[in-house]
């Protein structure tokens, strides 16, 4: 029987304590995911100006959240990206083939003014159904 209880995740704690946020839940069979932006331990960015690192590092803190609740990117049923640049965005789609390998998921990609720092240029938020 799944547990209706929520399980919180913090990937980095500090970071999110800091900025009053977990990093994913999970409710049942239902995982909700924060949006993941290029950042290090400390909450620093990383890539600054670098649209395609910043990327790729969104999907690698992804992976971790993931792999901590036993799922890979094929459970992945709403992918939401927010960008502060588009066209770049648009540039480096083609990347998240080798992300969805099985399936693209539903979602919404958006450009924003600006997100929670100005050097990021891109936040990926994800909903995922555990098997």
């Amino acid at each position: 029987m799944n547990s209706k209880k929520p399980v919180f995740f913090q990937l980095r704690p500090e970071v999110e304590q800091a900025y009053g946020y977990s990093h994913a839940v999970k409710i049942g069979n239902s995982i909700k995911v924060s949006g993941a932006v290029s950042m290090d331990d400390e909450g620093g960015p990383t890539a600054v100006g670098d649209f395609f690192q910043q990327m790729k590092n969104c999907y690698s803190d992804l992976d971790k959240v993931l792999k901590h609740y036993g799922c890979t990117f094929d459970d992945v049923v709403v992918e939401n990206v927010f960008t502060t640049d588009m066209p770049a965005f648009l540039e480096h789609a083609a990347f998240r083939n080798s992300i969805y390998t099985k399936q693209f998921p539903t979602g919404s990609w958006i450009e924003v003014k600006g997100l929670a720092l100005p050097e990021l240029l891109i936040e990926i938020e994800l909903e995922v159904l555990k098997p």
